[in-house]
């Protein structure tokens, strides 16, 4: 951020070391500390402001195009398809999809009924087996 080389860092610290002396360095480099933090502090709570400002006039631009987006929409869509053949759209005229469905209830029970007929009709295996000597 400063762009401080170490050679800078090296030399602050030996004057502070000097004109301070090595007694009341700690409590100095302390509220050097303590101020540096406030500042940085003061700082993020100063971007995260300006950072809501920008995001709450996004959320404002946003609501407007859906605003008017939505008014566009109500527009086109609610005029009545009957008296305006001009907004059919191509899929209203279609023909309805082609359903295949099973059998009525009817063709079922006759179906049913010849199976079981057949069954009927059919030999078993109890009864293919006869005793040859009887």
């Amino acid at each position: 951020m400063f762009d401080i080389a170490s050679s800078e860092l090296i030399l602050v610290a030996l004057i502070a070391l000097l004109v301070i002396g090595p007694k009341d360095l700690p409590r100095v480099l302390r509220a050097v500390g303590n101020w540096l933090g406030k500042a940085r502090r003061m700082a993020a709570h100063f971007r995260s402001g300006l950072d809501e400002m920008v995001r709450q006039s996004e959320i404002e631009e946003l609501e407007k195009k859906w605003a008017a987006e939505n008014q566009r929409i109500m527009r086109e869509f609610s005029a009545d398809p009957v008296a305006d053949n001009s907004s059919v759209r191509q899929y209203d005229s279609l023909p309805p999809p082609e359903i295949e469905t099973g059998p009525t209830p009817d063709e079922a029970k006759t179906k049913t009924k010849a199976k079981t007929k057949a069954k009927a009709k059919a030999p078993t295996k109890s009864a293919a087996k006869v005793d040859p000597k009887s």
